[in-house]
């Protein structure tokens, strides 16, 4: 069980939420002063933000973006280093795996809206995110190296979105790159300009929003689930999934309303 051992009495929350678009939420890391760090109020928050959305129904899409000129800095050194000590330290690792694997367990598409830096956990974030989107004014890095410190956790979520040789590249230098690069790299789907971010995003998130939820929800786990398998495995459950999607009434609807030439009627089961 996930605890909050700092405890903090806050005058206001560090995750905001709101809804963007109908079944699109917003979540905004919200300690724009402290460049959104990750505290570890900020982190238990996040956790039981993505624990209760991942069984709300009428939620079809979640936007992650931070308040301020920054996406997020990363993890709060200076509070990590109020108490240092070891066994502290892996459980607030501990709490920050689990929010990544809440993330990625989570039933809905997670789209991040990047704005000025994503570093070291923040750049995590984006990585673990099923889908990014960037200002033309965003930088990303993994700068631990720079501190005497690998980012090893943000390895694993760079490890499984970038090239082999781009993700040990961005970790052992500790090099920031831009949003172009971050395109090239495939750590963010695309980069804009900062005054056309939040319609690219919304219009990306109503477009997801706008089918099925029944097949998305299906999708995103079985995406996962098969990047972790043989790929003999892979097939055999993919094949599975998808005779089970055929099935859906939805499904039935789509295709029927492709043979027929018409748009389909969802009715979102």
């Amino acid at each position: 069980m996930i605890q909050n051992t700092n405890k903090n009495d806050l005058s206001e929350p560090t995750v905001l939420q709101e809804l963007a678009d109908p079944g699109v939420i917003r979540i905004t890391l919200n300690r724009p002063t402290k460049y959104n760090a990750l505290s570890e109020d900020l982190l238990f928050e996040l956790h039981t933000v993505l624990k209760s959305l991942s069984s709300d129904d009428s939620i079809r899409v979640v936007i992650l973006r931070g308040a301020g000129p920054a996406f997020c800095a990363g993890h709060d050194l200076k509070e990590m280093r109020t108490q240092p000590d070891e066994s502290r330290y892996q459980n607030l690792f501990r709490l920050c795996s689990s929010v990544m694997l809440s993330m990625i367990d989570l039933p809905q598409p997670i789209i991040a809206e990047v704005t000025g830096k994503a570093t070291a956990a923040g750049c995590q974030l984006v990585a673990n995110s099923d889908l990014a989107v960037a200002s033309t004014n965003a930088t990303f890095a993994v700068s631990g190296i720079n501190l005497g410190l690998f980012c090893s956790t943000p390895s694993v979520a760079l490890s499984r979105n970038l090239s082999r040789k781009h993700a040990f590249k961005m970790l052992m230098t500790g090099r920031f790159i831009d949003a172009h690069t971050a395109v090239k790299y495939g750590l963010i789907n695309d980069a804009v300009p900062s005054d056309q971010l939040d319609s690219t995003v919304r219009s990306l998130a109503r477009d997801i929003a706008s089918k099925p939820q029944s097949s998305v929800r299906e999708g995103k786990a079985l995406f996962y689930a098969q990047l972790e398998q043989t790929l003999a495995d892979a097939y055999e459950n993919a094949g599975k999934i998808m005779a089970h999607n055929m099935m859906f009434e939805d499904t039935k609807e789509g295709i029927d309303a492709f043979i027929e030439k018409r748009t389909p009627n969802w009715k979102f089961d």
